[in-house]
């Protein structure tokens, strides 16, 4: 019964946003009280449970950037905005799509998942484009920079958890996982070059009014009310992640981490839901071979671009710039499917 009820829980999760727009426009207080009701179906809601959670120093570390990401650029969001416009008058937009996207992606792993999304957030926010296109641009660097900081322990929690539990050092995710995560980060960049070069973006009346649009909407959203709603919202996202990774670990524990490499592959599409971290800590084993481990973690570094709860950088990204769950799925769905069945080939066929 747990069981069945858990499953109605997860298909809740991801067909209720898609299908209701109140339900997407509040996405985080759904999760929430969706993690929540996991969390007692599964028996595990408790005091201590609730400590652990808010004993997570992200959760704070995260809520705290955001918000203080959203101060500092409402301060020097005109200079800011200069020197975005002077690069891109230099540079080609589509050079610099291209070279953002696999900066980031690259650099995660140092500078950690979230500072490298609030630099995306933030050039985003200043580029001549139209919401729709931004949107696509974004999944596709939040896809490079999740997988990009999966390569140190430091990039990001998935990555941290892995390589405690395998007692590996500093470098055995770059060595297990670079050969797969760099070209893929190279292949997202020149995927946001080919979208841009693609725009119809030759007439500079269109381009300009609707840069002066976007420039009069970021003003509206960066006052500080709104600074301060979204990082609570931000906040509760984490909260309901965490509820939900407690709740779902009876399925987890029993039926997920005793499955073939190549079912769990595709099964980890549910770290589009689901805390990453989570379902690496439950199903990476020190008894695993090198490519098992390998199948594991890019299967839930690729699925985890397929929705804003997969991982941090959608998180802080859908977040700040107002992206909404059916535009994010109706991108993320697409490209993280072609890059599972892309890395499935390389990994298991070929």
């Amino acid at each position: 019964m747990v069981i069945v009820a858990l499953l109605v829980i997860l298909l809740m999760i991801l067909i209720l946003p898609l299908a209701n727009r109140h339900i997407e426009h509040n996405i985080e207080y759904f999760l929430f009280a969706m993690g929540v009701a996991a969390a007692f179906v599964s028996g595990v809601f408790s005091y201590d449970l609730i400590e652990h959670i808010f004993k997570n120093h992200l959760l704070y570390l995260i809520t705290a950037a955001v918000f203080l990401s959203g101060l500092l650029f409402e301060i020097f969001k005109d200079k800011f905005k200069k020197s975005i416009g002077t690069v891109v008058t230099h540079i080609p937009l589509k050079i610099f799509i291209f070279l953002i996207i696999i900066i980031l992606g690259l650099t995660a792993s140092i500078i950690t998942a979230i500072i490298a999304s609030i630099i995306l957030v933030e050039i985003i926010h200043l580029l001549p484009l139209k919401h729709k296109d931004k949107v696509v641009i974004t999944v596709i660097a939040s896809l490079s920079i999740g997988m990009g900081a999966a390569l140190t322990p430091i990039g990001e929690p998935l990555a941290t958890i892995v390589t405690s539990k395998l007692n590996a050092n500093f470098f055995y995710l770059f060595n297990t996982l670079g050969i797969y995560v760099i070209p893929g980060i190279l292949a997202l960049g020149f995927l946001g070059l080919l979208y841009i070069n693609k725009l119809e973006i030759n007439n500079h009346f269109i381009i300009e009014e609707n840069y002066v649009k976007e420039a009069e909407e970021i003003k509206k959203v960066e006052r500080f009310q709104f600074i301060f709603i979204q990082a609570f919202k931000i906040f509760v996202f984490i909260l309901a992640l965490e509820l939900l990774g407690a709740g779902f670990k009876p399925i987890i524990d029993n039926y997920i981490i005793h499955l073939d490499s190549r079912l769990l592959y595709w099964i980890n599409m549910a770290s589009a839901v689901l805390d990453n971290a989570t379902l690496a800590a439950a199903e990476i084993s020190p008894a695993m071979t090198t490519e098992q481990i390998q199948a594991i973690l890019m299967g839930l570094l690729i699925s985890g671009g397929m929705l804003i709860p997969g991982n941090i950088p959608n998180i802080i990204s859908a977040g700040k710039l107002n992206i909404k769950s059916r535009e994010w799925a109706l991108v993320g769905i697409p490209l993280s499917l072609v890059g599972l069945v892309i890395y499935f080939i390389i990994h298991f066929v070929i």
